[in-house]
């Protein structure tokens, strides 16, 4: 048992996505800098809704914890990828892999219920104007993020506890750049069929039902748009609504095509094509699509910048 144990508690190796080909060092190279672009725009957008006052609303706040959602969410990844890179090493500790599964699968889940979450305050402002700050008042936003983050840590710290007590066999290299369920759950020994059928269960509730929510939310936002005599007022419902609707399909697709497939159809290079586009692509497109295509923000950063300047002449 003891030395069953030791087995258990050895270090993984991960295959990365890269080798020593000058195409791939050029590939790494972009990846680094579309990681810096995702870490500079997410710390922006949060600094930006804390900063300005205007923004200080329902709909920001909960903006503001899709960046931070993103930001750690691509520093729980790339930076180990870089340094076993960098460094020539491939290994990852145990529990290293263990904290790594927990906190992509604890952030990749909140993001799931907060997108779910935020059509319903699209839903609100459009539909029901006029009590939109009584229905979203600062009690429900501040529920909506802590439901967002405890139910799926919660989630994570179940389905990460339990994979990790699964015994380990063969040469623990994960084709992957990182502990991600699909590539982990392939090196354990034995039965799991109740374990995948509990995972099918979680991902249905993680994917389907916030898809279901978003899709239920956005069907009465059409209706009501349909409704809107003004031209203007269409524009503007769009214009509002787009954005997180860009999100949520980037989002939710590569999500599905990671998790919903079933183990025998999964193969490493799509594993690690799904995992680049949700865990890089996704992180770094979401600050520029809310910030391009929003002229609150546009306005609350030419605020910004206009005040630092005058208080420096000062």
């Amino acid at each position: 048992m003891w030395q069953r144990n030791q087995t258990s508690l050895a270090d993984f190796i991960l295959e990365g996505l890269f080798d020593d080909s000058l195409t791939h060092r050029f590939l790494f190279s972009l990846t680094i800098v579309v990681f810096l672009t995702a870490v500079s725009g997410n710390v922006l957008t949060i600094l930006l809704i804390c900063a300005d006052a205007q923004l200080h609303t329902p709909m920001y706040f909960l903006l503001s914890q899709l960046s931070l959602m993103d930001l750690m969410h691509v520093s729980t990844t790339i930076p180990k990828m870089a340094t076993n890179y960098l460094s020539g090493k491939k290994t990852i500790s145990f529990v290293g892999c263990a904290t790594q599964h927990f906190f992509y699968l604890s952030l990749g889940g909140a993001e799931c219920i907060l997108l779910a979450l935020m059509s319903y305050d699209r839903y609100v402002a459009i539909c029901h104007p006029l009590r939109y700050t009584v229905l979203m008042n600062r009690r429900v936003e501040v529920m909506m993020a802590v439901m967002s983050w405890l139910g799926a840590s919660i989630n994570s710290l179940i389905h990460t506890t339990i994979l990790m007590h699964f015994p380990f066999c063969g040469s623990r290299k994960i084709h992957h750049f990182y502990c991600e369920f699909p590539a982990v759950v392939k090196l354990v020994c034995g039965d799991i069929t109740v374990y995948e059928t509990t995972v099918y269960i979680s991902s249905i509730i993680l994917l389907l039902f916030p898809i279901f929510l978003v899709s239920t939310s956005y069907a009465f936002i059409l209706h009501r748009v349909i409704q809107m005599r003004s031209s203007g007022s269409k524009r503007n419902a769009f214009a509002t609504c787009s954005s997180h609707f860009i999100v949520v399909s980037f989002w939710f697709g590569a999500c599905i095509f990671s998790y919903m497939r079933p183990r025998s159809q999964h193969t490493p290079l799509q594993d690690k094509v799904g995992s680049v586009f949700y865990s890089i692509i996704t992180p770094t497109l979401n600050p520029l699509i809310y910030t391009l295509r929003n002229k609150d923000v546009a306005k609350a950063l030419r605020r910004v910048l206009r005040r630092d300047i005058l208080t420096q002449r000062q």
